[in-house]
């Protein structure tokens, strides 16, 4: 049984986005209609907040936990708040399959509504059979002392609940529904993915079959712009969250994406560029001047703009009937000695998927933003040890035909400041997919590594791209090279014994 919704002063079920988009323009400050006729909010929050997160429990749990007595107090006081408020609730579907859908809505204070209106881009529409199974309670104008930044977000994984205070960035919103659907997915056998997907039509591979590409990495780090990018004329499905089962069938979650705008470019991202400047997309955090010009590499505020838009307005590929998953990217934003690609065997890519290893981005705040960072696949929104995201995965790889490879959207040879270092550029990772569809990549063993590194990869002249040892070796940096290998190689191994019950061929996974 769903939970009972707080009583408010007045409710609002399910409006039209032309009523959103009414009630934005009248009631909220710090609004501005843009250029290209969609709005744009300047949050107060400028990213998620993972320190004001925590999962409701009196049990022990590798999460941040929040008593069920104090999370009840704070039930109650939103609930006291509620009463004096105007709330709009919005409905939909988590996925559009009926077989592996769930009911979701989102309870929100009506002067900021922005945020349904976002959520309702991403939801899939209600049906006669719609019954919702999750429940986030968001109000953004009650603040909770105490708390990191005087923001709270509470999950509650037993009544599938999501509280959320003070915050008025769209993302508690959206991770409030698929963070609880982590849990449901793994109940059901699966693994949720933070990933997107894409599809190589069949006219466009050589057993002239259609195949399924997933793509995992944290945001910021090119999870959407891979994903989106028109590779062989490949059609985006999903922007962000997956469920892989078994036996690699694919069941996607939203109906439109919410995408990173910071550095949008026509001809780089023309997709996602088209849906962020459609006049029904919504904006938040992005540089707008007062009359409405828009400037997406300006960070003067924050690098972490954003954007919602549905997939109906852009080419993509409908998520019903999917092909079982072909290929698994791991992006790697890295700086040093990833190569633009490698081969993974199965104990590798569930050790490189509990690993997580990227470069911090805005979009988990300052914190983050230009840190080496480890996040076990890739999904800060787990519920439970990490290992087991790790583990689940291998079993999967175990009994399926899913090809796994590592992608580093960084740089090879030093940081941006350093003149030997070379740039992974869009158009680098669009041949190296473009190649490993093909089957035109010519693959040799890594000494360091033991993963397969590309020999050649057409369209890519320079090999140091492909073989960091190489590049450096080149540079007359190998000493530099052989003490980052060392170092990586023990600090790994040293993370990954922090993990309680890690299936131990994952942390093997580094064997040459």
């Amino acid at each position: 049984m769903p939970v009972e919704l707080p009583q408010a002063k007045s409710v609002d079920v399910n409006p039209t986005q032309a009523q959103l988009r009414e009630w934005v323009l009248e009631r909220m400050p710090n609004v501005v209609e843009t250029e290209f006729g969609n709005i744009n909010y300047r949050a107060r929050i400028k990213s998620r907040l993972g320190k004001s997160t925590f999962f409701v429990s009196d049990e022990p749990n590798a999460k941040p936990t929040i008593s069920r007595a104090e999370a009840d107090e704070w039930a109650a006081k939103q609930d006291a708040y509620i009463a004096d408020q105007e709330m709009v609730l919005v409905e939909g579907y988590i996925g559009p399959d009926p077989r592996f859908r769930t009911g979701a809505r989102l309870f929100m204070e009506k002067a900021n509504s922005n945020i349904p209106a976002m959520q309702q881009q991403l939801y899939f529409d209600r049906d006669e059979d719609y019954v919702p199974e999750f429940t986030v309670i968001y109000t953004p104008n009650m603040p909770a002392p105490g708390k990191p930044d005087d923001c709270l977000i509470t999950v509650d994984l037993d009544t599938w609940t999501t509280r959320v205070f003070g915050s008025d960035y769209f993302g508690e919103s959206k991770m409030g529904g698929l963070r609880m659907w982590n849990k449901l997915v793994h109940e059901r056998g699966g693994l949720a993915m933070h990933s997107g997907a894409k599809t190589f039509p069949a006219d466009q591979t050589p057993d002239g079959r259609e195949k399924l590409a997933l793509i995992i990495g944290l945001s910021g780090t090119g999870k959407t712009t891979t994903t989106f990018r028109n590779v062989k004329g490949s059609l985006p499905v999903q922007d962000d969250f997956i469920a892989l089962m078994p036996d690699g069938t694919v069941y996607t979650t939203e109906d439109g994406c919410f995408a990173k705008t910071f550095g949008l470019d026509p001809d780089d991202e023309p997709t996602i560029y088209a849906g962020a400047t459609s006049p029904e997309a919504w904006l938040e955090s992005v540089s707008v001047s007062d009359d409405g010009k828009v400037d997406f590499f300006d960070t003067n505020y924050t690098a972490n703009g954003r954007c919602t838009f549905g997939l109906a307005g852009i080419r993509h590929r409908d998520p019903i009937d999917l092909p079982k998953a072909e290929y698994l990217f791991i992006l790697n934003r890295n700086e040093n000695i990833i190569p633009a690609v490698a081969k993974l065997r199965p104990e590798q890519a569930a050790y490189y998927f509990m690993l997580g290893e990227t470069k911090g981005t805005s979009a988990g705040g300052a914190a983050e933003a230009g840190k080496n960072l480890r996040v076990p696949g890739t999904n800060p929104f787990w519920f439970e040890n990490d290992a087991s995201q790790a583990n689940r995965l291998l079993e999967i790889l175990e009994e399926t035909d899913l090809d796994v490879y590592l992608l580093n959207t960084g740089r090879v040879g030093g940081p941006d400041d350093d003149d030997r270092s070379m740039n992974v550029e869009i158009p680098d990772s669009a041949a190296v997919q473009h190649g490993i569809v093909d089957g035109t990549i010519e693959w040799v063993v890594d000494p360091d590594f033991g993963y397969e590194v590309a020999a050649s990869v057409p369209g890519i002249d320079d090999v140091g791209l492909l073989q960091p040892r190489a590049l450096y070796e080149r540079q007359n940096r190998l000493e530099e090279y052989e003490e980052l290998v060392a170092r990586l190689k023990a600090e790994r191994e040293a993370y990954l014994q922090t993990y309680d019950g890690l299936d131990p061929r994952v942390a093997a996974g580094s064997a040459v």
